[in-house]
C-alpha cells in the first residue's frame, strides 16, 4: 500500500504559468525531494527513473493533457513494469484537460496537495481509483518510442488541430476562447462552397481493426479513445449490441457522410440513434489494436505525430493505468 507521492510539476502549462507562489511553496516544503519540476524531455526520463529506483507507486502530474501523455509515454519505456505502473492523481493545469474531465483527482492546488497528504499517511491513497488503458501508439520498423494518450484522430480532426494551431489563435485566445475560434474557422470553411467539397471528399485512409486487413478509402473523420467520458456530455461513440469492450472506442465516418449535419448535432450531445447505426457513412465499435495507413498527421491529445516513411502506425490499447479520485 504506497504510503507517499511524489509531483511532477509542469511549470509551462497554461495554469500553471500563473501559479500562484503559496502552492509552489506549500508544495516544495510539502515534499521536498518528491517535487519535480522537470523542463525537457530529458530531464522526464531522469525524474521517472529516479523515482523508479526509489519505488515511489503515486504520481501525482500538474499538467494538461500533453503533460500526462508525455509522463505516461516516459513510465512505459522506463524500469516501472507495465503490468505495475503506479497510481496516477492529474491536477488539471493544461491547454486541453480531456483525461482530467474522466479520470482527473477533481481537486488542484494546496487542496489537492493536503488531500494527497492526508489519505496517504492514512494509507488510503487507493480507497478510490479509476482504471483505463491509454491508447499506446507505435510505428512498425521503426527504432522510435512509442507515444501513450487518451484521444486521438486524424482526417476533418487534424484539419481542425491545424487550424487551432495556428499562431493567430494560440497568441490571441485562451484555451476556452480558442476552441470557439477553431469551431468558428472549420464551421465557416465546412459552410463555403469553395472549402466544403474538400473537407468532405476526406482523407484516404485504411483501418485495419484486430488484425484485419483493409483498403484504403476516403474518409471524412477518424476518432478513437481509451476514455470513457468526455466533456460536456459528448460521447460520439457506441458499440454494436454483443460487442465487447476491447479497449479503444472508435469513430469511422466515411468520405461525404449522408446528413453530416444532423449526425453531428446527435453525436456531440452524446446519441446515436438507430439511423446513424444503421448508416454506412458512420461506423463505430470497439477494438484492441487498430493499424492505420496514411499519409496524413495523426493526432494525439493535441500532438501532431506524422506517420513517417511507412505511413503506418499501430494504436493499441495500453496496460492498465490506475488514476486516484478525490
Amino acid at each position: 500500500m504506497p504510503d507517499r507521492f511524489a509531483l511532477i510539476h509542469n511549470p509551462r502549462s497554461r495554469r500553471n504559468l500563473k501559479a500562484d507562489r503559496h502552492y509552489l511553496e506549500t508544495a516544495r516544503n510539502m515534499l521536498g525531494p518528491m517535487f519535480y519540476a522537470p523542463e525537457t524531455a530529458a530531464a522526464l526520463h531522469e525524474t521517472i527513473e529516479d523515482l523508479a529506483r526509489q519505488q515511489v507507486e503515486c504520481l501525482v502530474v500538474d499538467g494538461g493533457d500533453g503533460t500526462v501523455g508525455k509522463v505516461l509515454s516516459v513510465l512505459y519505456a522506463s524500469s516501472y513494469p507495465n503490468h505495475n505502473l503506479p497510481l496516477i492523481a492529474v491536477l488539471p493545469s493544461g491547454n486541453t484537460n480531456l483525461i482530467a474531465a474522466d479520470v482527473g483527482f477533481g481537486l488542484r492546488g494546496v487542496e489537492a496537495l493536503q488531500r494527497l497528504q492526508d489519505r496517504a499517511s492514512s494509507k488510503r491513497l487507493l480507497s478510490d481509483v479509476k482504471q483505463r488503458q491509454p491508447l499506446v501508439v507505435s510505428w512498425p520498423g521503426q527504432e522510435r518510442a512509442a507515444e501513450l494518450g487518451f484521444f486521438g484522430g486524424l482526417g476533418a480532426f487534424t484539419r481542425a488541430i491545424e487550424i487551432a494551431h495556428q499562431p493567430a489563435i494560440l497568441k490571441n485566445y485562451a484555451h476556452d476562447a480558442a476552441v470557439f475560434a477553431t469551431f468558428a474557422l472549420t464551421a465557416r470553411q465546412l459552410l463555403s462552397p469553395r472549402l466544403r467539397q474538400s473537407w468532405l471528399n476526406g482523407t484516404p485512409v485504411a483501418l485495419g481493426l484486430d488484425g484485419n486487413s483493409a483498403e484504403i478509402r476516403d474518409r471524412f473523420l477518424f476518432l478513437c479513445t481509451g476514455l470513457q467520458c468526455l466533456p460536456h456530455g459528448i460521447w460520439p461513440f457506441w458499440r454494436p449490441q454483443g460487442v465487447s469492450d476491447h479497449g479503444i472506442s472508435y469513430l469511422d465516418v466515411s468520405a461525404r457522410p449522408e446528413h453530416l449535419t444532423k449526425a453531428i448535432w446527435n453525436l456531440v450531445r452524446g446519441r446515436a440513434p438507430g439511423w446513424i447505426q444503421a448508416s454506412q457513412s458512420y461506423q463505430s465499435g470497439s477494438a484492441e489494436r487498430i493499424r492505420v495507413r496514411t499519409g496524413q498527421s495523426f493526432v494525439l491529445d493535441g500532438e501532431v505525430l506524422e506517420t513517417g516513411p511507412e505511413q503506418c502506425l499501430d494504436i493499441t490499447a495500453g496496460p492498465v493505468v490506475s488514476f486516484l479520485q478525490a
